[in-house]
């Protein structure tokens, strides 16, 4: 499996933060309901096959994971809000962190360090 997929000319990667709009029927009605949050794992091999995981913290601070098969005929568009420049293939660990942790992990730009330069000696 690999970590980065292509979906609709949108290229998904691992760590993305995804808005997702599902059509949900209650009865007779139907409507549709926006799920965002960061894409955890990509599960299956062919398009036909092909799951995501996709994690957002509610607004009381609990977790919600959801499983999409992304050949459902009731996904009415999916689209990436961030990108994240990290390379694990499953996210499982920031289950742990809190919203604030989670984005320092995953979308924090590396720093690179200043290298001090060494003092003149006096003799």
């Amino acid at each position: 499996m690999a970590n980065s997929f292509d979906f609709n000319k949108t290229m998904l990667k691992v760590g993305d933060t995804i808005s997702l709009e599902y059509k949900i029927r209650d009865g007779e009605k139907e409507r549709t309901q926006l799920f965002k949050g960061i894409l955890l794992m990509i599960k299956g091999s062919t398009p036909e096959t092909r799951n995501i995981t996709v994690r957002k913290i509610s607004k009381i601070g609990i977790g919600v994971e959801r499983i999409i098969p992304l050949s459902s005929p009731n996904i009415v568009s999916l689209t990436v809000d961030k990108h994240s420049n990290f390379s694990k293939s499953k996210l499982f660990f920031i289950r742990d962190y809190t919203e604030a942790e989670t984005r320092n992990k995953l979308y924090s730009i590396k720093k690179t360090r200043k290298l001090k330069k060494p003092a003149a000696k006096t003799v």
